[in-house]
């Protein structure tokens, strides 16, 4: 079975778009792709978008956080596939439905890996202004990694953990 796991990073930020209402005007900074098929990840960038749509639509399970409601709607911009009805685990889409409120990859990652992201979809975009597409995907490829090893950790312990509000250590069950 291949499994993709995936993230994007874009060209410009909410504010700079008019609102989330305007997703698809973020633009495609870099994308990273890890496949269970050859075990390696696949680095792209806008002009070679194409290219990752047909990954993801060649997979048999696409893997993500956020995916549904941010990935798949930057790449909506490039594409008239219908990414959304790929078979799809969306991590946060499922941990919202468990618990009723967003939580951010770096929290469930500190609190489940003991690991930290180096950086954030911000900063991110600032390296693309700036010019340094390496760093991004450098970054990305880093997300994408957390991604699988929380994705296989909740599939193999039906939970992932993170702090509450107390800083109290909770565990949140999955189901994936």
């Amino acid at each position: 079975m291949n499994v993709v796991f995936f993230d994007v990073e874009t060209q410009r930020t909410f504010d700079e778009v008019g609102g989330r209402q305007n997703i698809r005007k973020l633009g495609l900074a870099a994308a990273v792709t890890y496949s269970t098929a050859d075990g390696v990840f696949h680095r792209y960038t806008e002009e070679k978008v194409a290219d990752l749509v047909a990954e993801l639509k060649a997979a048999d399970l696409v893997v993500g956080f956020n995916v549904l409601s941010f990935d798949y709607e930057v790449l909506r911009a490039y594409t008239d596939a219908q990414l959304s009805n790929l078979p799809t685990v969306d991590m946060l889409e499922q941990i919202y439905k468990r618990l009723g409120f967003r939580i951010s990859l770096d929290k469930l990652a500190t609190s489940t890996l003991g690991i930290t992201k180096s950086a954030d979809g911000l900063q991110a975009v600032r390296w693309y202004k700036e010019g340094r597409i390496q760093e991004i995907l450098d970054y990305c490829q880093q997300d994408v990694e957390i991604t699988r090893r929380l994705y296989e950790y909740g599939k193999q312990h039906k939970h992932l953990k993170y702090q509450d509000r107390n800083y109290r250590l909770q565990m949140v069950q999955v189901s994936w």
